[in-house]
């Protein structure tokens, strides 16, 4: 079947192509190794084509023998029996020195590749992990490295020695007989690999909807586990057992489908084989009987055959299983090739930190250009001040921390700290100059201070201790049977909300910013701890530049200014005294919030007698 240049198997083939140069570079720090474990390839297969011409050597000194003459039978070269010997033992020997040489450049590759990856995958930027789906990375990612050690053990281990064997047997048919052997033999083995290649083709995307669907169900497996407390609130686990069932009863589908026509290929296989042994072993009998070859060359023919197509028997299985890697390799390769969203610039400068002053001058902003999120924001946060953020959900508050970190860049406008446009100064600088407390805390599944030394990974225990002990959770966590060891579970799950919050604030006390940000810091803490922490979060505040994202008012009084956010804009802005006497939107806040806060103090009325 012919394929035009822009055809889909064309664009296969090309990256498949692509994808095998871009291991080159993984395989470069061990070149040496590789180039010696190649040689040891090629010797070993020189030791084994050696074996047959040795073994017909001996059946030929025994046919010349005279049919009574079994004494002199003895009298065999002790130098043959010998080399058959050594030949034997150096095909085994250089085999395995070839596998111990070239195990370490397999899962170096291995190594360097995983890294290579994971650090790919921190630098894409915020919404390529907003919109990824964890479960299906994770198993791609497993694929596609475990895809490199394959094709680079079937490339050493199957395709090569193959290749010289073949090359070697031809050497020797082409010179030392007729050329119809030679073409039977390998004439044979050219419609094995084109009927392999035509059914295995035809197999291949049975493979891609089979790794497709298993990702898909690895996904859905990990969504309800990872809302295993979601699931029970609705008590929805038959829903989400008949979700991933449904998805693995179509994978189980293409599975059978894929089975089934293996072994159609493994029928074809078979036929071809037994079809290219019949030919050659008619043509070497009827060659003894006109007297044209020995039988020395009949036993060396049988001996080539069986060597030959012995790992010819498995190249089906070989060459699938590169394709199957080719193409589980070719979603890394992906994924390597996406381009971050943000990147730094070319001259990209060290952010110089003196003050921290932060300025939002004629900010817009957009997660997606039909629905805008801020309009012309202009905001100040001088050099040392506290300034609060507040306004209903929705009204793009959390976006300013988001964009203070660049996690995303401005539409419009600039963002500045201490004059300088944080798209001009690399990420890390900007990122170890800003701490921030976000409102939902997301721990690591580790103990309670590496959670909390993540902040600064380099602290002494005393430093983790003070922190945590300025963030009122020190008593808390010496109170628990393992102390400082207590693992949190995956995500902190194993602590309250206001237990997380309290390591996300000793967190960033430890990593000690010039600029710190508290995005719904105290959301989660009971009346009693949210006074503790606020008095605690006012005097880290006082020694550093402050941005308060805030719903409750009640946090934020004691702020230099506050700001009003509604629908992505700026409605008004003062110090809390100010806005209470303009009587606008905060002031409505204020009044409900407090209101709220009076209804939740008053003892339940008591129940009336019947």
């Amino acid at each position: 079947m012919m394929h035009g240049a822009g055809s889909p198997q064309v664009h296969k083939d090309r990256r498949d192509w692509h994808n095998l140069k871009g291991m080159l570079p993984f395989l470069w720090e061990f070149r040496g190794r590789a180039l010696f474990a190649l040689s040891c390839l090629v010797l070993a297969k020189v030791a084994n084509v050696g074996v047959p011409i040795v073994l017909k050597d001996i059946v030929e000194y025994f046919e010349r023998l005279d049919g009574g003459s079994a004494m002199l039978a003895a009298a065999l070269p002790l130098s043959l029996l010998a080399a058959y010997g050594v030949l034997k033992l150096s095909a085994s020997l250089f085999n395995e020195l070839r596998d111990v040489v070239f195990a370490k450049v397999r899962y170096r590759a291995m190594r360097r590749l995983s890294t290579r990856v994971l650090e790919h995958l921190h630098r894409l930027s915020l919404r390529f992990h907003l919109d990824r789906k964890t479960g299906a990375v994770s198993r791609d990612l497993e694929r596609g490295t475990r895809s490199v050690s394959q094709i680079l053990n079937y490339m050493a281990f199957s395709i090569l020695p193959i290749i010289v064997e073949f090359t070697l047997v031809a050497i020797i048919l082409l010179r030392d007989y007729a050329p119809t052997f030679a073409l039977a033999m390998f004439g044979s083995v050219v419609v094995y690999v084109v009927v392999t290649f035509l059914i295995t083709e035809w197999r291949m995307d049975f493979r891609h909807y089979m790794n497709r669907l298993d990702s898909e169900a690895n996904t859905q497996a990990f969504d309800s586990l990872i809302n295993y407390e979601t699931v029970k609130y609705f008590g929805n686990e038959r829903m989400e057992l008949d979700r991933y069932d449904g998805t693995l009863a179509d994978w189980e589908g293409w599975a059978v489908k894929s089975q089934t026509s293996m072994s159609l290929l493994n029928f074809g296989q078979g036929a071809v084989i037994a079809l290219g042994v019949t030919t050659v072993m008619y043509l070497a009998i009827a060659g003894v009987a006109a007297g044209e070859i020995s039988i020395g060359d009949l036993v060396l023919l049988n001996a080539f055959m069986l060597q030959l197509f012995i790992p010819l028997g498995f190249l089906g299985i070989v060459y699938r299983q590169i394709k199957y890697s080719l193409a589980d390799m070719d979603l890394i390769f992906k994924l390597l090739e996406r381009e971050p969203e943000i990147v730094d610039s070319d001259g990209a400068t060290t952010l110089q930190v003196s003050g921290g002053a932060i300025r939002f001058d004629d900010v817009a902003f957009a997660y997606q250009p039909e629905r805008p999120i801020l309009h012309s924001v202009d905001l100040d946060v001088p050099a040392g001040s506290k300034v609060a953020v507040v306004g209903h959900s929705g009204a793009g508050k959390s976006t300013l921390a988001r964009l203070v970190y660049r996690f995303y860049d401005v539409n419009a406008g600039r963002i500045t700290i201490d004059g300088q446009d944080i798209r001009d100064v690399t990420q890390d600088s900007l990122r170890r100059a800003v701490g921030i407390v976000p409102q939902d805390t997301v721990l690591f599944n580790q103990t309670i201070r590496y959670n909390i030394a993540y902040g600064r990974p380099d602290a002494s225990d005393a430093d983790v201790e003070r922190a945590a002990d300025m963030a009122h959770i020190r008593e808390f966590i010496e109170g628990l049977p393992d102390g400082w060891s207590t693992v949190v579970g995956e995500r902190g799950l194993k602590l309250s909300g206001g237990e997380k919050q309290r390591v996300a604030i000793a967190r960033a006390i430890l990593k000690d910013p010039r600029i710190l940000i508290f995005d719904e810091a105290t959301s989660s803490l009971d009346s009693r701890t949210e006074q503790a922490i606020q008095e605690t979060l006012a005097e880290v505040a006082a020694q550093h530049t402050t941005l308060v994202i805030a719903h409750r008012l009640s946090t934020v009084v004691d702020a230099d200014r506050i700001l009003v956010m509604s629908a992505g804009r700026v409605v008004e802005q003062g110090t809390h005294g100010e806005l209470l006497a303009a009587a606008g939107s905060y002031r409505e806040m204020w009044d409900l919030q407090q209101r709220e806060r009076e209804q939740a103090d008053m003892p339940a009325a008591a129940p009336q007698p019947a």
